[in-house]
């Protein structure tokens, strides 16, 4: 693990380097509750099935980066993808990656293709938003009173250095009256990169809307819908997505 500034915050990074020179970096970016730590040993396993180098980082107020200083706003994931994330690349000189996104990252990663105005090689999706549903509203309602009532506060704890910062940032801003007409939908048709969307049919936050409205609107989409499977297909179902992922990734490479 290392560190990196990027605006004025510390933020932690890994590189996996596993790849071949011709082959593109798969950058992930992890969920609203998520770390560099969180993603476990999935980043290592699909950078190793696909032959790619890859960076894992903690977005500011997660893991052992920064802790968050203030309330996010309703546009904390457009600053991401239009500021944050474009330092980072350029710090760390990687040129045209494959986005693996999972929930707020598949979010940013959205965001980053269709409005950086920057070359994305292909976006890997799992459980993006593209807007608000209910749903998405009364799971993260519930775990406002998990994480109060429940070990679901020692659990993340273990993932991220100031935990109610991270977690307070995430549940306050998507519990905020203002962040219900939050959409990123503007973005889908100006992504020009293939896309490789998945979805667990039994995601408690989010449905196949979500998928559905991908779909109409990106030219390139390859779907992969996943049974048994909740909010975190790379965890439960991390076979079924390494093995998607890793045809996507040779078909753009490919081209």
């Amino acid at each position: 693990m290392a560190f990196i500034t990027i605006g004025a915050h510390h933020i932690e990074y890994e590189r996996i380097e596993v790849g071949l020179l011709q082959r593109p970096t798969l950058v992930f970016l992890h969920e609203g509750l998520g770390s560099l730590a969180m993603w476990r040993d999935f980043p290592h396993r699909l950078a190793h099935a696909t032959n790619c180098n890859a960076i894992v980082y903690s977005r500011y107020g997660y893991g052992n980066s920064d802790a968050l200083a203030e309330h996010r706003p309703v546009r904390y994931m457009h600053e991401e993808a239009l500021v944050a994330l474009p330092e980072l690349l350029d710090r760390l000189c990687i040129d045209q990656p494959i986005l693996v996104g999972h929930s707020d990252g598949a979010s940013i990663a959205i965001i980053y293709a269709g409005g950086s105005g920057r070359h994305v090689a292909g976006l890997v999706l799992m459980a993006p938003h593209v807007l608000v549903e209910d749903i998405s509203i009364e799971s993260i309602a519930a775990a406002k009173i998990a994480y109060r009532n429940t070990d679901l506060r020692e659990k993340l704890a273990r993932y991220h250095a100031d935990v109610d910062s991270a977690f307070r940032g995430w549940n306050d801003i998507w519990l905020h009256p203002d962040f219900r007409s939050w959409n990123i939908e503007e973005y889908l048709s100006r992504i020009t990169c293939p896309l490789l969307a998945i979805q667990g049919n039994d995601d408690e936050y989010g449905t196949g809307e979500q998928l559905a409205r991908i779909e109409r609107q990106v030219a390139d989409v390859d779907i992969l819908e996943l049974a048994d499977c909740r909010h975190s297909p790379h965890r439960d179902q991390p076979a079924a997505v390494i093995e998607a992922a890793t045809r996507f990734v040779d078909r753009v490479s490919s081209s």
